[in-house]
């Protein structure tokens, strides 16, 4: 996993266990392998102002989670690629006090 701090300042903690990455005390866990399609996706980390996580658009970003495209072996894009973790970008960003 390719790991980017986006600004200074304390970020969430998560951990990585195979294609899933947990943040905070297991507040939300999510397996990436499933969120994987032919196009790149984006999953926001956000936080509301009672400090709930969500995994979508809130209040305050928590994280990026950056998937890229499903890449194939063949140009008729039969053969999928296995998804890799080393592929995934992390995008932290500062917690914001509220």
């Amino acid at each position: 996993m390719i790991i980017r701090e986006q600004n200074e300042g304390p970020k969430i903690p998560y951990t990585v266990d195979g294609n899933k990455i947990t943040f905070g005390d297991d507040e939300i866990t999510l397996n990436l392998i499933k969120y994987e399609r032919d196009e790149a996706q984006t999953i926001d980390i956000c936080r509301d102002d009672d400090k709930i996580l969500i995994a979508g658009p809130s209040k305050y970003f928590v994280a990026n989670i950056n998937i890229p495209a499903r890449q194939y072996e063949d140009p008729e894009k039969t053969i999928p690629i296995p998804f890799s973790m080393d592929n995934v970008e992390l995008v932290l960003w500062a917690l914001v006090e509220v």
